[in-house]
């Protein structure tokens, strides 16, 4: 699959993962047609790690220490950045393509009850966002409780914006409610650009074997197709 160097690499910033119903898969629900967009290119996968016993770990945890963080010496730590930059830029591009596709709510999922200072810088970006699109309805859900309500409820949901963690569990878990990785798409999208892949990313130890499901590749084609204008195309081979 695209990996995250890759993302940052090319600015893949947006990672857009729709989740639909088709007649056929093997599902416990009825009605599910929504779209999960992940920030691409921070978060806790940014790769600023620190080694449990490295001497840079160390002195880290000794300034955090002197700050009044309670850390233990046995620690290996990774940093989750969230930036108002990434935030406004893949919320207002999750407007946008609710605004373009006809869909009429975007659901911003965080954790700023806890993590203050990282989801609320996300969660205040989404909210200021939203007042420039009237048209769209907006609402914010806590990503536990997001959790539950995806699988109580989740034709009442129609596009998900999320920070990189999030958004990378919540994808797997609707692709769960309309059968599986096997038959969801997805795009990584820059200025300019876009790879399209299946969430599963590439399966090569299935190769050959008549085990793979084709159809999510076939859906990252029609993704493709719409993405370059080509909607009748794009119908055409999604139907």
């Amino acid at each position: 699959s695209v990996n995250v160097a890759l993302r940052k690499s090319l600015d893949l910033y947006a990672n857009v993962r729709p989740c639909k119903l088709y007649p056929g898969a093997k599902t416990r629900y009825s009605e599910v047609d929504l779209v999960v967009i992940r920030e691409n290119t921070e978060d806790l996968y940014a790769g600023i790690e620190f080694r449990l016993g490295a001497s840079d770990t160390q002195e880290l945890i000794e300034i955090l220490r002197k700050k009044g963080g309670n850390l233990r010496s046995d620690s290996g730590i990774s940093l989750k950045l969230i930036s108002r930059t990434a935030s406004k830029r893949i919320v207002r591009f999750a407007f946008e393509y609710a605004r373009k596709r006809g869909r009429k709510k975007v659901t911003a999922v965080h954790k700023a009850n806890i993590m203050k200072f990282s989801d609320g810088v996300f969660l205040e970006a989404a909210k200021e966002v939203a007042r420039e699109y009237p048209d769209i309805e907006f609402e914010d859900r806590i990503v536990d409780n997001m959790c539950m309500q995806l699988v109580q409820k989740p034709e009442v949901y129609d596009v998900l914006v999320c920070p990189n963690l999030y958004g990378d569990i919540l994808s797997d878990l609707c692709a769960g409610l309309v059968g599986g990785l096997g038959i969801t798409p997805s795009m990584n999208v820059g200025e300019g650009i876009a790879v399209f892949e299946p969430v599963h990313g590439s399966a090569p130890k299935y190769a050959g074997m008549n085990k793979a499901n084709p159809t999510a590749a076939i859906l990252c084609g029609a993704l493709m197709l719409e993405h370059l204008g080509e909607e009748k195309a794009a119908t055409k081979l999604e139907n």
